[in-house]
């Protein structure tokens, strides 16, 4: 792993400069398109299922299809709502926030809530103390060690399916109501309730942001509740579970499988203290190859992200110009896996347990072995 001193990387300003002019700019209308073609085929989904498949035990196999399919084409919504939190959906901030407000909270999303904490995300992007979410276990810690020991006691086929299950099916959740995987410097959390956790200079929610995080408490909960008298006009709670909760999961899943990969591997470090700046945290971010189907419907989340890191206001739909010219200006900064993705994810899930001290300045790197007595 090559380790760089904060001296040998450009600033701030020399990395924005290779970026053309217009990928900056924002096109209301064609974010519109994009928001409406989203919502569209989400809501397609849910009638499609609604209409052709019985609600009974035997049609199972079908209903967990359709949990597949419409969480995954429902992901595209969420990527939406995401880049209006980021301001790359509009220049008008009433409009981009309303949008941005009706769909994360359709998919439980606290709006404003999230739009703080993933802002401080890019901030301190790989930071080990100060970063915030798939924030690593540092070995010789009781948390970094309880992975590293179980890994070694149960096999690594087993962690690996364990780790992945966990991670992606209780990690957001997990997040928002508790804060795991979140900066350490802010303690436990809570996307719902703004006083928990760090209250001084690292408060996840300071002054204003309290407000608006019980702002987002009322449409996600507005949510819960239409969710709630579905079930009770409908007479059971199974509609719900099968046409809302199956895709809820599956949503949830791609955007934590997201994060993790894009921020974690083998190959990508942590850093702490004084040798962590934000150019080199954004450079820690990776590309990876998703496909023309995941690209259309997830607007290019994963496969363009270097340039969402080096700067989150450019809209999707310039990214890909943005990254071939920081491709072309940082050829030894910009960084690519060709792995197919499902492969990386089960070596992430494998590899990436806790990290260590490289012994490289602030650089900590990835263990899956426990530390030597």
């Amino acid at each position: 792993m090559t380790y760089r001193s904060l001296d040998a990387l450009p600033t701030r300003k020399e990395v924005l400069a290779a970026i053309p002019a217009h990928c900056f700019k924002k096109n209301t209308a064609k974010s519109l398109l994009y928001a409406f073609t989203s919502t569209a085929l989400t809501a397609a989904c849910g009638v499609l299922g609604y209409l052709f498949i019985p609600l009974q035990a035997a049609y199972w196999p079908a209903w967990v299809a359709y949990a597949i399919v419409t969480g995954t084409v429902a992901t595209g919504a969420w990527v939406v709502a995401h880049e209006c939190g980021h301001g790359a959906f509009s220049d008008n901030r009433k409009l981009q926030d309303a949008v941005g407000y009706a769909l994360h909270s359709a998919l439980l999303v606290p709006y404003f809530s999230w739009q703080r904490s993933h802002a401080i995300h890019h901030a301190n992007t790989n930071h080990l103390e100060e970063g915030e979410t798939h924030v690593p276990a540092v070995a010789g810690d009781p948390k970094g060690d309880g992975g590293l020991i179980a890994k070694s006691k149960i096999g690594e086929l087993p962690w690996t399916v364990l780790n992945s299950i966990i991670v992606l099916l209780f990690g957001w959740p997990a997040y928002l109501i508790a804060g795991a995987s979140g900066g350490p410097v802010r303690g436990a959390t809570n996307h719902f309730w703004p006083w928990a956790g760090e209250q001084g200079r690292h408060s996840l929610f300071p002054g204003g942001w309290k407000k608006k995080v019980l702002m987002s408490d009322v449409g996600v909960f507005a949510v819960i509740g239409l969710l709630a008298y579905w079930a009770y006009a409908a007479g059971s709670i199974m509609p719900a579970l099968a046409l809302y909760v199956g895709p809820y999961l599956v949503t949830n899943a791609w955007l934590v499988g997201y994060t993790w990969l894009q921020h974690t591997d083998v190959d990508i470090a942590q850093y702490t203290g004084s040798d962590w700046n934000w150019v080199r945290g954004a450079f820690l971010t990776v590309d990876r190859p998703y496909g023309p189907v995941f690209d259309f419907l997830h607007h290019r989340i994963g496969s363009t992200h270097v340039a969402h890191h080096v700067d989150h206001t450019i809209p999707h739909y310039n990214a890909v110009e943005a990254t071939e010219a920081l491709k072309k200006a940082f050829p030894h900064l910009y960084m690519y896996d060709p792995t197919p993705v499902h492969q990386a994810l089960f070596r992430v899930a494998s590899k990436c347990i806790a990290v260590k001290p490289s012994g490289k300045g602030g650089q900590y790197v990835f263990t899956d072995q426990p530390l030597a007595a």
